[in-house]
């Protein structure tokens, strides 16, 4: 088949081991970016199986009814970037394996490490001694205080892990679903969404994004927050009401910020206000961006490709397609 693959930032994906999967296929790795639907049109018209890097690329309607080739669409995890229905109608099988209790220890990883870069003031520690001075600042420990998880899944589970070793007290607030399987994992539910704001001095984000998620953090809530916390975003920019959390760290609560997503990716200005504030830290959207993370994704992407060749597709999240698809070559 005739395979693209879109958003390869660093051309990473043929260097790994899982590429190999990918023999016998006609390949193209496109590495920029681009969201222009003429532009991608032009780039996918003879492509009959599409491979996405996450959410880089919004695949929609418009740009779906100008692929007559496309019969795959390949990816992992969330899809609130493709219009699911358009592909049902148009015939494109949509798999996207959803790794059921396999968390994205990457993102966990860099969470952690966001939490002690802005605790510690790092990366102003080390701007500091690439300007000829020493230290700035004194920074935090996190031994004793409050690590408050929002969102009791795969992810936070693994980051509350860490706080554990790092003898921090974690709180827990979540869905109702999310408390009662908190609880069951013997861990310390707050009170109310107002006293888990209030109460954390690391304060780290950990949900899906979708409607009812959408904005769930609001101005009011940030509001709550200590002067000395910090509130952490590895998960989507969206979670947070739009122009709440710039707000709020001006006003000072919370005190400090580490981000690795935003409202629109890739973020190219400089000048974006969260670049801009001393008291924040921010990184790329670099969550799961690791060779072994990707390694394990794209095994996944691509057994789904070949799969689809074999007859028998798999991870299939439209599955009514399967009445009407497009015909193979």
């Amino acid at each position: 088949m005739k395979v693209t693959i879109l958003d390869d930032y660093h051309d990473t994906l043929r260097t790994l081991p899982c590429f190999a999967k990918l023999d016998g296929h006609e390949v193209t790795v496109w590495n920029d970016h681009l969201q222009d639907v003429d532009g991608l049109a032009e780039r996918l018209a003879e492509t009959e199986a599409l491979v996405l890097i996450r959410e880089r690329t919004k695949i929609r309607t418009p740009l779906l009814e100008r692929l007559p080739n496309l019969r795959l669409i390949s990816q992992r995890s969330v899809y609130p970037h493709i219009d699911i229905d358009t592909c049902t109608r148009l015939g494109i099988i949509v798999s996207s394996d959803q790794h059921a209790g396999t968390p994205s220890y990457a993102t966990a990883e860099l969470t952690w490490g966001l939490v002690l870069a802005a605790m510690r003031e790092i990366p102003q520690q080390m701007a500091s001694l690439q300007a000829g001075n020493w230290q700035t600042d004194d920074g935090r420990s996190v031994r004793g205080k409050t690590l408050g998880i929002f969102g009791w899944g795969r992810i936070g589970k693994v980051v509350a892990s860490y706080g554990d070793t790092f003898g921090m007290n974690v709180l827990v607030w979540a869905s109702e679903a999310g408390q009662e399987r908190a609880r069951a994992d013997g861990r310390a539910v707050a009170d109310s969404k107002g006293a888990f704001f209030s109460q954390c001095d690391v304060l780290s984000l950990h949900m899906r994004l979708y409607e009812p998620t959408r904005g769930i953090v609001t101005a009011a809530d940030l509001a709550c927050m200590k002067p000395t916390a910090l509130l952490v975003n590895t998960s989507r920019a969206p979670l947070i009401e739009s122009g709440a959390l710039e707000a709020a760290l001006l006003a000072g609560r919370p005190g400090m910020a580490a981000v690795d997503v935003y409202e629109e990716e890739p973020v190219r200005d400089p000048k974006h206000p969260l670049l801009t504030m001393p008291n924040v830290v921010c990184t790329p959207h670099i969550g799961y961006v690791t060779r072994e993370e990707y390694n394990l994704q794209f095994t996944d992407v691509f057994d789904q490709i070949n799969a689809y060749g074999d007859g028998a597709p798999t991870s299939v999240v439209n599955p009514d397609v399967m009445a009407n698809p497009r015909p193979r070559p």
